[in-house]
């Protein structure tokens, strides 16, 4: 799985362990995959692994990909890795907007290219799960127009994805997080209230007051997602786009 290295990556690579998959945790900051592979239940015994990915090296991810399905067999990839910065839609710049596409929807495409040419070739019947966001289904966002750019393709491609793999009985879906408590969401605190005029403690609460259940997501929130998704239990459940968000969007 991809962006493991903190936040919801490793709440969900902690989660699989902790249901007796055998993880493969990836990040680009090989230390932070390191330290997660290393907490993983059952990491002396199980053999999790770590590895450094830049999601955005295409011959990274196919390597990666092959290898797994080879030695271990690959049921599952997670395409996790992401990243916001918040800016008013007029000021957005080319980079900033290059980098959210790159980073949250072309690796992801890529991504699970090589998972699912990976999965056909050695004939498995394997899931793909995207990490998309609430802001997914709504544009209804404040400073942050690329990164709801980058994840509106993220649902539409899991839909493509779903639909041209069923045939391999290959399935993909994505969740949809909500305000989750992260360092991501640290950093968006601040940028928000700078860029609204507020405080980080009042866009907090602001958020809160925007979640029917009341409180701030954990990571461990959507692992549990996850972890549903890859299972058994989800077999029959491909294309679909499950809001974890604690009522904050409903659809």
């Amino acid at each position: 799985m991809t962006g493991a290295g903190s936040g919801i990556g490793r709440a969900i690579a902690t989660t699989l362990a902790d249901r007796g998959w055998r993880v493969v945790v990836t990040d680009i900051d090989a230390e932070s995959a390191a330290q997660t592979a290393a907490g993983l239940a059952g990491s002396g015994e199980r053999g999790h692994e770590y590895l450094r990915l830049d999601v955005t090296d295409r011959a990274a991810a196919n390597a990666l990909a092959d290898d797994v399905a080879d030695r271990l067999g690959l049921d599952a990839w997670i395409n996790n890795a992401g990243i916001s910065a918040m800016e008013r839609f007029v000021d957005v710049s080319e980079e900033q907007y290059d980098r959210s596409l790159d980073i949250n929807l072309k690796s992801v495409f890529f991504c699970g290219q090589a998972a699912a040419r990976a999965m056909i070739r050695t004939q498995r019947h394997g899931t793909i799960i995207n990490t998309a966001s609430m802001a997914a289904k709504q544009g209804r966002v404040p400073y942050l127009a690329d990164y709801v750019a980058s994840k509106f393709g993220v649902l539409g491609l899991t839909q493509a994805m779903a639909f041209e793999l069923a045939k391999h009985h290959i399935t993909v879906n994505c969740v949809c997080p909500g305000f989750v408590a992260t360092p991501m969401q640290s950093r968006e605190l601040e940028w928000e209230a700078t860029l609204s005029g507020s405080t980080p403690e009042q866009v907090k609460q602001d958020w809160i007051d925007a979640t029917p259940l009341g409180r701030l997501q954990t990571p461990d929130d959507v692992a549990r997602a996850v972890a549903f998704l890859a299972s058994d239990d989800a077999r029959f459940i491909t294309g679909e786009a499950l809001s974890v968000n604690g009522g904050a969007y409903m659809d």
